[in-house]
């Protein structure tokens, strides 16, 4: 299969793959397990590409009206992501890829004391946010893959754009909510700018 051509200075950014957004999780999307097999599969084959690694997790501590025991799965949530928690950790599939592969090169969590859906909401371990840690490192494309497609995967593609980055959106390696709310956010993110890239590993759908 040909290597998915991937342009120097260029970040591949993992959304949010963790335990408690896959299947068996508080939050789960059906086929987040797949998910983050694919994403591991895709970091064997194409890890030395990319210029860095990145991944964004949920780390909840108190998020305030964002977790809700009467969630309208709108602007409130059953808890989900809870720092401390292993659902809050990476998934073990895409975990164990990252560990055989060096690890990720910048951790952002994101969501401790409020909502953040985009990974550009985050920081990474020295405070630093996610487009200053990518600038100071002469970032200037992403490619976007994880979980939720329609949700936090949408709204760091939609802030990359932001930032003025070329942005690609790996569609076989995130997975929707719904499919129909994956439609809308992959017609929002084209109408922003972002390319989407099938890379050959993840789902077909």
């Amino acid at each position: 299969m040909p290597t998915l051509p991937i342009a120097p200075s260029t970040a591949l950014i993992i959304v949010d793959v963790q335990p408690t957004f896959c299947e068996g999780g508080e939050l789960p999307v059906e086929g987040g397990n797949e998910v983050a097999a694919a994403v591991a599969a895709y970091l064997h084959a194409s890890r030395p590409d990319y210029e860095l690694v990145v991944t964004t997790q949920d780390r909840h501590i108190d998020p305030g009206a964002h977790f809700s025991d009467a969630p309208d799965f709108v602007d409130s949530w059953p808890a989900h992501g809870v720092a401390g928690t292993a659902n809050a950790e990476i998934h073990p599939a895409t975990a164990e890829a990252l560990a055989a592969l060096g690890g990720a090169d910048l951790t952002i969590h994101k969501g401790a004391y409020a909502a953040a859906y985009s990974g550009f909401d985050g920081t990474d371990e020295a405070g630093t946010p996610l487009a200053e840690a990518l600038r100071e490192r002469g970032v200037d494309a992403v490619d976007v893959c994880g979980i939720a497609e329609s949700h936090c995967v949408k709204e760091t593609v939609l802030d990359a754009v932001r930032a003025g980055l070329r942005t690609r959106l790996l569609v076989d390696l995130t997975v929707p909510v719904t499919a129909e709310l994956g439609a809308a956010a992959r017609a929002e993110m084209r109408a922003a700018g972002a390319e989407e890239i099938r890379t050959g590993h993840g789902l077909d759908r």
